[in-house]
């Protein structure tokens, strides 16, 4: 993946000098940038979560990818990760090339627009030659991958309609869809804790939208299944429309377009215990994790689930009759709110949050892999626990955050 030979060392040495002040005011840029490509290409607005972009993240984690490839420039290969996580999303969401030179037109333009006289010449025609290097191995990444998903057992290219076999309520506020294809035809086996992509025409809307779900349940069924958390809105935060548009409007017998599996958040080949800590609708990706564990039988599994309350924690019957007959599975459950009917059962054994004692109390004794998933001051609480108190290696403790990426230390 090393580009170095492709740019002039002169354009190196520019765009790195430029990491400071795009450490400084990156995300004042890439706000810029996405309202200017809006405004200038409405056509993309339903690739991207509005959500997102009302709050901050998407701009900010765009930022944290321009700085990262600035201070990496000369040695792109160590960004990698970053790359293949994001193509995940983009094959997901089906970004193709000739979306890249949108994004670039607009990107140096807000360069130029929010820095001024900084944006010297010099600068803007360093980052146009090295945005090309950049934009050209994402496309390499994501064309393999494109390649991959349709050529692979059951894969498709583009959409496939799908059809909704069932719908199920799991808590107040979430509820399950089972997806079956409409041509009757095979699905891919996918990882478990990946995710697809729908398509929603929502009433009123003039352009679709997309959002990416996790699958919650294990692969090798003959349906998908999501189960969404209907976003209501909070202290001022925008609602989430897609899954108010799924909760209040998609039936039974209903038609969505689905995109193949994609995602690098899903359980890792090995044979040690697993431990699964979910916080709110994070549990959706680690069930699927969980009921492919259980139906293996090969590793004894942990999962720690915490809620704000009873009335909103998915699955709860499901997984603790799981843990009854599965001798290698634990089950443990933390609420916000503990009522005395909640104390009455087995299962249900702390009230307010996950704490490094409670935790520690719970985990096997031999050497396991983590996996955790929730809200992202949830994700810092129990990355701190992991890494700090108890010392888990980074290579063991794995993570996924719902949206764009963050800095889970600095989000």
């Amino acid at each position: 993946m090393s580009q170095n030979s492709v740019m002039k060392e002169s354009t190196l040495d520019t765009v790195k000098a430029t990491a400071p002040i795009l450490e400084e005011r990156g995300t004042e840029i890439t706000s810029h940038f996405y309202k200017r490509m809006f405004e200038n290409n409405p056509e993309l607005l339903n690739i991207f979560n509005q959500t997102n972009q009302k709050i901050g993240r998407q701009p900010e984690a765009l930022a944290n990818t321009v700085l990262a490839a600035a201070k990496n420039i000369d040695q792109l290969e160590t960004i990698l990760p970053v790359v293949k996580q994001i193509a995940h999303k983009h094959r997901s969401l089906q970004i193709k090339p000739e979306h890249y030179p949108i994004v670039g037109e607009n990107l140096l333009a807000a360069m130029q627009e929010v820095l001024g006289d900084a944006a010297t010449d010099d600068v803007i025609s360093a980052w146009e030659e090295a945005y090309g290097v950049i934009a050209d191995v994402f496309i390499s990444v994501e064309k393999e991958m494109y390649k991959e998903t349709e050529e692979q057992y059951g894969g498709w290219d583009g959409f496939r309609s799908f059809t909704v076999a069932k719908r199920e309520t799991e808590s107040d506020v979430i509820t399950s869809f089972y997806l079956r294809p409409a041509d009757g035809g095979e699905l891919p086996i996918f990882e478990p804790g990946q995710y697809i992509t729908i398509k929603a025409n929502i009433p009123g809307e003039e352009y679709v939208h997309l959002r990416q779900y996790s699958l919650s349940d294990a692969p090798g069924h003959d349906y998908f299944r999501i189960s969404v958390k209907r976003e209501e809105g909070q202290n001022g935060q925008p609602d989430g429309m897609v899954s108010t548009f799924l909760h209040r409007y998609v039936k039974e017998g209903d038609t969505l377009e689905v995109t193949a599996p994609a995602g690098d958040f899903y359980l890792q080949p090995a044979d040690k215990p697993v431990v699964l800590i979910s916080g709110g609708v994070g549990l959706t990706p680690l069930m699927s994790m969980f009921n492919k564990l259980v139906q293996d039988q090969a590793r004894p599994v942990t999962f720690i689930q915490t809620a704000q309350a009873r009335n909103l924690h998915a699955m709860h019957e499901y997984t603790a009759k799981v843990a009854e007959e599965n001798e290698q599975v634990s089950y443990h459950v933390c609420y916000d709110n503990v009522t005395e009917t909640d104390e009455q059962d087995p299962y249900i054994q702390k009230e307010g949050h996950i704490d490094t004692e409670w935790l520690r109390s719970l985990l096997p004794e031999e050497e396991a892999d983590y996996y955790f998933c929730g809200p992202i001051p949830f994700l810092r609480a129990v990355n701190e626990i992991l890494k700090q108190d108890l010392d888990i290696p980074e290579e063991r403790a794995h993570f996924e955050f719902f949206g764009p990426a963050a800095d889970i230390e600095n989000a």
